[in-house]
């Protein structure tokens, strides 16, 4: 006999999976009920759903996914497009990510890529649509993966995590950046610093971008001048090598007073350069990061940064994707952060 709910017929010999046919016989309920119950259905009474799930844990029943994607045209999963490497915001966006849809009984898989190049994303994007997920969650924060998601917004709903508006078809989700800079030089400014010097990162990132804009306008809204940023990447050796080519040269330029660097790990880097040194934080410099990586509480001193709200950053990228796949129009979503105030900064002394 053909299976109820995939109509194939089990090879010779070999027993036939329960179907909901026979969770239905066993409970002593209907067809319908069994699928109201195995779809979190309301109208349904708290001891006949505890009958169902009982036949259910008895037969050792599963939904078959398959069949029931060609009823719905849902597979219940999306992709996720992110770069293979260990920097952390694209990795806590990632688990996030995993976490809210785990939630809500969503699959995600996951693919990497090595550089966010237009080919390498778009041969990705292609492999999603031959596997047919619902959509993409694309976890970039970089121009050309901006570039290389536009012409598949109509293709495949796509949810971007990282920038703010890209296009009118693209749901956009980000932490919003500038005012988390903003928070950490106010932190600053409060404290009575009046030379904050920012490190920033790559030029081509738009999270980088956008935490020295809050830098640079929270220090101009407070009427003072900035000085020029200096260039740094995401890592600690640059955060390293910053540091010494500041101390090398301070009996012609003094040290700033106060640092904000894009990310914790400048800060790290920051940090080492100058206990090797001999300069003390907060002491001499105080310094503010970006990101609250996990151990950050553990430099020395424990430093002083700001953090994103991870688990709303997965929650409003759901949502969006939810939008996307009804294809309602886009729209972006913005997500808080906080300062975690700790002793790498102080006031400065007189």
């Amino acid at each position: 006999m053909a299976d109820a709910e995939t109509g194939e017929r089990p090879a010779a010999g070999v027993p036939r999976p329960p179907a909901m046919s026979d969770v239905a016989k066993l409970a002593g309920v209907s067809h319908q009920t069994v699928s109201r119950v195995l779809n979190d259905h309301p109208n349904v009474k708290a001891t006949t759903r505890e009958r169902v799930q009982a036949a259910i844990a008895e037969l050792g029943y599963r939904r078959n996914e398959a069949a029931r994607a060609l009823v719905t045209r849902r597979t219940g999963a999306i992709g996720v497009i992110t770069e293979d490497s260990p920097l952390f915001g694209p990795t806590m966006t990632l688990i996030a990510v995993e976490n809210a849809a785990r939630s809500q009984g969503t699959y995600v898989s996951v693919a990497t890529v090595t550089r966010w190049e237009v080919d390498s994303v778009r041969a990705t994007l292609e492999h999603f649509l031959d596997q047919g997920v619902d959509g993409v969650v694309v976890i970039a924060s970089h121009d050309e993966a901006v570039r290389a998601v536009k012409d598949y917004s109509r293709r495949l709903p796509v949810v971007m995590v990282g920038p703010g508006r890209v296009s009118g078809h693209i749901h956009t989700v980000a932490v919003d950046q500038y005012a988390g800079a903003g928070l950490a030089v106010n932190h600053l400014l409060d404290l009575g610093h009046r030379d904050v010097l920012h490190v920033r990162g790559p030029s081509v990132w738009l999270d980088a971008r956008a935490r020295e804009r809050g830098w640079l306008d929270a220090v101009l809204q407070a009427g003072l001048r900035p000085g020029d940023p200096v260039q740094g990447d995401w890592t600690a050796s640059a955060g390293f090598t910053i540091g010494r080519s500041l101390l090398g040269r301070r009996e012609d330029v003094p040290l700033p007073t106060a640092v904000f660097t894009a990310n914790d790990q400048l800060a790290l880097g920051l940090l080492h350069a100058f206990a090797d040194a001999g300069v003390s934080v907060p002491r001499e410099v105080s310094v503010v990061g970006f990101d609250d990586v996990e151990g950050s509480e553990h430099f020395f001193p424990p430093l002083t940064t700001v953090r994103p709200d991870w688990a709303a950053l997965g929650t409003r990228c759901l949502e969006r994707m939810a939008a996307a796949i009804e294809r309602r129009p886009a729209e972006g979503a913005l997500v808080g952060a906080r300062l975690v105030v700790r002793s790498s900064s102080a006031a400065p002394r007189p």
